[in-house]
């Protein structure tokens, strides 16, 4: 197994055989950044400038809750691609399965040890990572999350997929219209332990709150933890214990695929109403056969592209986290740093049939 520096370092030989034996996903001991004095240092340490260079030859961490999920491969595209438009080196690593902290945790470790510059992490478990992101980050290492956030002082800037008000309102929003505001419902959420869903659920408990819901009831959440097949079982599980059920609200992608296609082939085709997030390319078939009525998302490959340049910003100080900073991102545009270093992408986007064959994703 062969190990190569990204960019000119001080680094013995023996550090060097130490890293390469720590590429896999086990944590082990190392050198790290601040033993061979990383250019310039975290940004987070100093003050944000805006028309500093922006640096090349990093190495920027991708690290998506799951490897093989569609949702993740789209986004993490889209950091590839812009980091290599920055003229830095992309690198993803993570676990196969969506349930697997401690493996993201080991992950971490590694590209700590690696010497990544930054690393671009969607949190399993807002907690669990903590300890490893805040060690990185003691290492000179900048820490973005995207997708899914940990706690705010084990990272330096969160990419939010729009915010998450807007987000989990929204979502009971489009159900609310499709059943004429009335019924039971349910919510097949991803793991219960997963930063995002458990954010959006809160809101979609508050908005439930208002007068104009008051016919509709919640019955219960359940949890798929982002496997097909489990949540296929938990949509079969929801209906058997439910049968006045009148919608399921599924906010990610793997969980409203497998409800749709469950749905698809039932007697609830069209008369249990489904909504949440997914990809247009996951949902076409389901809308175009009356399953499903409308969704919605962002596109994952921009929430990447942000935060590979969030990732630069940060390592070439453009930026440090703080609140009211602004950068550019490439075709993006301009993005302002939010409250507690959070960053929108923007707002979602309804996909029904008017629209669906317009996205491909």
């Amino acid at each position: 197994m062969s190990y190569a520096l990204t960019r000119t370092r001080r680094i013995t030989v023996a550090v060097a055989v130490t890293a390469a034996l720590c590429v896999g996903a086990t944590a082990c001991g190392g050198t790290t950044k601040s033993d061979t004095e990383k250019e310039g240092g975290s940004a987070a340490a100093g003050k944000a400038d805006p028309e500093a260079e922006l640096k090349k030859d990093l190495t920027i961490g991708f690290l998506p809750k799951q490897v093989n999920n569609p949702y993740f491969t789209t986004a993490d595209k889209g950091g590839k691609k812009a980091v290599e438009e920055l003229g830095s080196t992309f690198k993803e690593v993570g676990p196969s399965s969506g349930t697997d902290t401690s493996g993201q945790v080991s992950y971490v470790n590694t590209l700590t040890q690696q010497q990544a510059d930054a690393i671009a992490v969607s949190a399993q478990d807002p907690g669990a990572l903590c300890t490893a992101l805040k060690q990185a980050m003691k290492n000179g290492v900048s820490i973005v999350t995207y997708d899914s956030d940990t706690k705010t002082d084990c990272r330096n800037a969160f990419i939010s997929q729009a915010s998450a008000e807007d987000l989990g309102r929204t979502q009971v929003q489009l159900l609310a219209e499709q059943i004429d505001n009335k019924g039971e419902i349910a919510i097949l959420s991803a793991a219960q332990t997963a930063t995002n869903q458990n954010t959006w659920i809160d809101y979609m408990k508050d908005e439930l709150k208002k007068p104009k819901y008051k016919d509709i009831k919640l019955v219960t959440t359940a949890y798929g933890d982002d496997d097909a097949q489990k949540s296929f079982q938990q949509t079969q599980g929801l209906l058997q214990e439910h049968p006045k059920l009148k919608g399921i609200i599924s906010p990610t992608t793997v969980g409203i695929k497998a409800a749709a296609q469950y749905l698809s082939g039932s007697k609830y085709k069209g008369k249990v109403k489904l909504t949440g997030l997914g990809n247009p390319n996951d949902m076409r078939k389901y809308v175009k056969d009356g399953t499903v009525e409308a969704f919605e998302l962002w596109d994952p490959a921009d929430l990447g592209a942000l935060a590979a340049h969030t990732a630069v910003a940060l390592e070439s100080g453009r930026i440090t986290g703080k609140q009211g900073e602004k950068f550019k991102a490439g075709d993006l545009g301009e993005f302002t740093v939010g409250k507690d270093g959070v960053i929108n992408l923007g707002k979602p986007t309804v996909f029904d049939a008017d629209n669906v064959d317009d996205y491909n994703f």
